[in-house]
C-alpha cells in the first residue's frame, strides 16, 4: 500500500510538473461609444500604447544633468526648437537659447535635489506622436539658504529622438514652519 501511495505521488507530482500554464489571453478591448465620454477632443484621441524606453531614459539624463548643474549636457537633449511651457514662461526657443535658459536657473539656486517618483513613455497608436511623462518631487535651495519643494510633472514630445516640446507642471508645497 505504501509503494502505491508512493507511485501514485510520483506519478502526480510528475504529471503536475509537465502540464503546461493555461494560457494568459490579453484583456479583450471593450468598444466604447465616443457619445459617452463626458469631454470631446480639438483631435481625435490617440489611443496611447508603451512607449520606447529609450526615450524614457533620455529625459531622465536631461533631468539628472539639471540636478547636477550640467548645463550644456541638459541643453543637448533638446530639438533645434524647443516649445517650452513652464512655471512663468511659454514660448518658442531656438536650441542655441536653451544652454543660457538652464543656466539662469542656476542662478538663484545654490543647490538642486530630484527624487524621482516614476516616469511612462507612451507612443499613439498611428505611431506619429511619442512622449515621455516624469513625476518627482523637486527640492531647491536659493542662496540666501532657503529651501523651497514642488511637486513636478514633466512631459516631453519626442520628436526625431530629441525633445521638441517640453511641458512643466509644478505643485508648490508650503514652506515648512521654523
Amino acid at each position: 500500500m505504501k509503494k502505491m501511495i508512493l507511485f501514485a505521488s510520483v506519478l502526480l507530482i510528475a504529471v503536475a510538473c509537465n502540464t503546461p500554464a493555461p494560457e494568459q489571453k490579453a484583456p479583450e478591448k471593450v468598444a466604447i461609444n465616443p457619445a459617452d465620454y463626458p469631454y470631446t477632443l480639438k483631435e481625435t484621441y490617440k489611443d496611447w500604447q508603451a512607449g520606447k524606453q529609450e526615450n524614457a531614459i533620455m529625459v531622465l539624463k536631461m533631468i539628472k544633468a539639471w540636478e547636477n548643474k550640467n548645463a550644456s549636457e541638459c541643453a543637448s537633449y533638446f530639438a533645434d526648437t524647443v516649445m517650452m511651457n513652464m512655471d512663468y514662461f511659454a514660448g518658442k526657443m531656438p536650441n542655441d537659447s536653451i544652454l543660457a535658459f538652464v543656466e539662469s536657473g542656476y542662478a538663484n539656486n545654490t543647490s538642486i535635489k530630484v527624487e524621482m517618483q516614476d516616469w511612462e513613455s507612451v507612443v499613439s497608436a498611428d505611431g506619429k506622436d511619442e512622449w515621455v511623462t516624469l513625476w518627482y518631487k523637486q527640492t531647491l535651495v536659493d542662496n540666501d539658504g532657503k529651501s523651497e519643494t514642488v511637486n513636478v510633472v514633466n512631459d516631453a514630445k519626442i520628436v526625431n529622438g530629441k525633445i521638441a516640446v517640453f511641458d512643466e507642471y509644478l505643485q508648490h508645497l508650503p514652506m515648512e514652519k521654523e
